[in-house]
């Protein structure tokens, strides 16, 4: 008798032990379906437009405004829709410099943010500095395709496309030298890229990889070292959780669910194999992403030209806001050297 009940507590036991394992398995899987809904989900429908965007950036930079009238009310600013090697319908919009050029920049937005979002930068480089200039809209932003929001990760194939068709719109075609079989000879741009938050993790993403030769350099603002390092930070911030479990399931998640993962998408070791010359820009009142994360960028990058600069007092994505004439001025001298 005395047997049968220590049988039957054991088996009490190890039930009650595979219940209690099924509800953490249950609660981990439903708050990481949670914090990845949370994180990476942007319908459609809840994009902001591109009058949103417009709107705010006269607000924030109102030396821009006549600027940005004036190109808009002579149709400067065109749009251009291309289809990925992935797949889906992507968009971007672009103008020509005031005078032919065959410099160029590729201007890359932030998380929920969309093209018309960087028209701050497209003014420094477009009226400032007498660039062409392509914005696009990234992966499940503005009027691109998309079902979650890839943190700059795989987007870093999109924007080395964008580099390409930018080179098509903008490449310079000079008049009188015959060259065998054309009657024009084919100038390809000069270009840059620059990206903001998001756009800046892309834009360190884009560095790692093989790039064209007409690429020529990166300007980083305010980027993260990784998408798990910035979720953690956020984790923490926002729901005062620590990494560990959830960041691991929900990386697991975003695996099997969109084909990358948290752990995967490592913007600093892009960086470390980055080549070409970049510039880091980082406000130092920045908590969104941390401001710790500007110097080890910084140190991972052995090889090529770069530079820093660090926006005294800005928050999160408002240096040039912040710092307009300095911003234009560094941004101008560490890409010049590249024209």
């Amino acid at each position: 008798m005395k047997k049968m009940k220590q049988k039957t507590m054991r088996k009490i036991g190890i039930a009650s032990a595979l219940g209690l394992v099924v509800l953490v398995v249950l609660g981990l899987y439903g708050a990481s379906n949670y914090m990845l809904n949370y994180s990476l989900n942007y319908p459609k429908e809840e994009r902001m437009t591109a009058e949103h965007w417009k709107n705010r950036m006269k607000n924030e930079c109102p030396w821009m405004v006549g600027w940005m009238d004036s190109v808009y009310q002579h149709h400067c600013v065109k749009d251009t829709f291309v289809t990925m090697p992935s797949g889906y319908k992507a968009h971007a919009i672009y103008l020509y410099a005031p005078k032919t050029t065959e410099k160029t920049a590729v201007v890359v937005h932030g998380y929920q943010v969309r093209s018309e979002g960087m028209l701050h930068i497209a003014y420094l480089y477009n009226h400032d500095m007498g660039y062409n200039v392509l914005l696009p809209d990234l992966y499940g932003h503005g009027e691109s395709e998309g079902d979650h929001i890839q943190m700059g990760w795989k987007d870093r194939w999109d924007v080395i496309r964008w580099s390409e068709v930018a080179n098509e719109i903008f490449k310079v075609k000079s008049e009188g030298e015959k060259v065998e079989n054309e009657e024009r000879r084919v100038k390809n741009t000069r270009q840059v890229i620059h990206g903001i938050s998001m756009g800046a993790a892309t834009t360190m993403a884009v560095s790692g990889e093989k790039t064209p030769d007409y690429v020529k350099c990166f300007v980083e603002d305010c980027g993260y070292t990784s998408v798990w390092d910035e979720f953690a930070a956020q984790l923490k911030d926002q729901f005062g959780l620590p990494a560990f479990p959830l960041m691991n399931t929900t990386s697991a998640l975003c695996q099997y669910r969109y084909g990358w993962s948290f752990a995967e998408a490592q913007q600093i070791e892009q960086v470390r194999k980055s080549t070409k010359p970049m510039l880091f820009i980082h406000g130092d009142k920045d908590a969104f992403v941390p401001y710790a994360m500007l110097h080890p960028l910084y140190e991972a990058k052995t090889k090529g030209r770069k530079a820093i600069f660090i926006a005294k007092g800005s928050v999160h994505a408002m240096a040039y806001r912040d710092h307009h004439e300095e911003y234009t001025r560094i941004v101008k001298d560490f890409v010049s050297k590249e024209e």
